[in-house]
């Protein structure tokens, strides 16, 4: 068990390692099947999971992702004939990992697209549309496009089948941002006034298309490898309580959100808003780890010399940072104590996490937690550093705020470079 200065000498001397980088994928082999239906921030590519489900579990054992995200992690999983289960706070999230890992029929899919598009065809200007009424749907879409969304939306819940409804609106919600006035290179919110709003029926039918297409593909090849019934598992709940029994899962892969990661909140509120997840988006992003907005903040345990430290440093700057580091680093010293409840005697937690930077204070997310971990009786069995090429990452922030930045901004820096994959054991 190393101490605080042997750990953080062990991440200082770990060199890149080139193969980690996939640096010779394309966007092709990034978004294969599934895997391109949605975007989504911070979505790691799926060869880094194959690698590791490959190296640490055989078929039959179960992996887990307590931040399921858009679930990378699940579909790889099912690709490689593992069953999984996967949580994550995110209602947006949990709809999009759930049609990426449900292989459909696609002559019948093929069917209810025929039918929804007469359907949706049949609408004139005439036609009574009922669509959410919330002040930030007007804030972010013109009356037109809005309209022809409704006339989309309303038809998908007429949908029986759920996981048919589920699939088109996975579709859907991905075009939201095109029909906006979102502006489409930023990952932060921000309106363009100036910007022509992609036209939603004909941009949504291009979107299945697609879709379809993807999903012929991974239904293809689920079925030659006889995988179709494998189990996958999702839910919508907190980390700190994943769905599976004591001691049965052999690996967990998951890539947990960064500091102040309530700010994700943001970036998914156009769906969130849309299917009426939430009508409060502060309520919203109170559910997200590492927001101090409703916790009892006061005498967190860290179970880390490193976060203590930084909460101190912090807190001579920005005492409300200061707070948030402290809520962030306390909750996932509590998602990491569920990962040892669920995991077996000898399973392995692979935990992509890179450091950062805010108020001009370094954050060493990695070596953090190697710290709780070897607290909570894990060691280390592998730490592995990669260079981040083509992660879909809102990749500045705010140097004097250190929130996400617009592309505009004169203070903006680089952030998350590298990162760790930190492969960690349960004794």
């Amino acid at each position: 068990m190393l101490d605080v200065e042997g750990i953080k000498e062990r991440l200082r001397a770990t060199e890149i390692d080139p193969f980690w980088a996939f640096a010779d994928k394309t966007r092709k082999d990034t978004a294969y099947i599934t895997h391109g239906y949605h975007r989504y921030p911070a979505k790691f590519i799926p060869q880094i999971v194959s690698h590791l489900v490959e190296r640490y579990t055989k078929e039959g054992d179960l992996v887990a992702d307590p931040f399921g995200g858009s679930g990378t992690t699940l579909v790889e999983s099912k690709v490689m004939g593992r069953a999984s289960v996967g949580v994550d706070i995110n209602p947006v999230a949990v709809l999009i990992a759930k049609v990426k890992t449900q292989p459909l029929e696609p002559t019948e899919l093929a069917v209810v697209f025929d039918s929804l598009k007469v359907k949706i065809g049949t609408y004139n200007g005439d036609s009574k549309i009922v669509m959410p009424k919330h002040e930030r749907i007007d804030y972010w879409f013109k009356e037109k496009e809005k309209r022809e969304l409704g006339i989309i939306s309303q038809e998908i819940s007429r949908i029986e089948n759920q996981e048919y409804r589920d699939f088109f609106f996975c579709g859907f919600s991905n075009i939201l941002k095109n029909c906006s006035i979102w502006l489409q290179k930023s990952n932060k919110p921000t309106r363009d006034f100036k910007k022509i709003p992609s036209s939603p029926i004909p941009t949504f039918y291009r979107q299945i298309r697609t879709m379809m297409n993807k999903n012929e593909q991974f239904y293809t090849l689920m079925r030659q490898k006889n995988y179709l019934d494998i189990n996958c598992e999702i839910e919508c709940r907190d980390a700190r309580s994943l769905p599976t029994g004591d001691k049965s899962v052999s690996l967990i892969v998951t890539s947990p959100p960064y500091v102040t990661s309530y700010e994700y909140a943001d970036l998914h509120q156009l769906s969130a808003l849309w299917f009426q997840f939430t009508d409060n988006l502060n309520n919203f992003r109170k559910n997200f780890i590492g927001t101090t907005s409703g916790r009892e903040w006061k005498n967190l345990f860290l179970n880390s010399v490193i976060a203590e430290t930084t909460r101190k440093q912090l807190s001579l700057i920005d005492k409300k940072t200061s707070k948030e580091v402290a809520a962030y680093f306390c909750e996932m010293n509590q998602v990491f104590s569920e990962m040892k409840r669920v995991l077996k005697r000898r399973g392995k937690a692979c935990i992509v996490i890179g450091n950062t930077n805010l108020k001009g204070v370094e954050i060493l997310n990695a070596e953090v937690f190697v710290e709780q971990l070897q607290n909570l009786g894990f060691t280390i069995s592998d730490i592995i550093k990669r260079e981040i090429p083509s992660k879909n990452l809102p990749s500045t922030r705010d140097i004097k705020t250190g929130k996400f930045a617009r592309l505009t901004d004169k203070n903006k820096t680089e952030v998350y470079p590298t990162e760790y994959i930190l492969v960690m054991e349960e004794l």
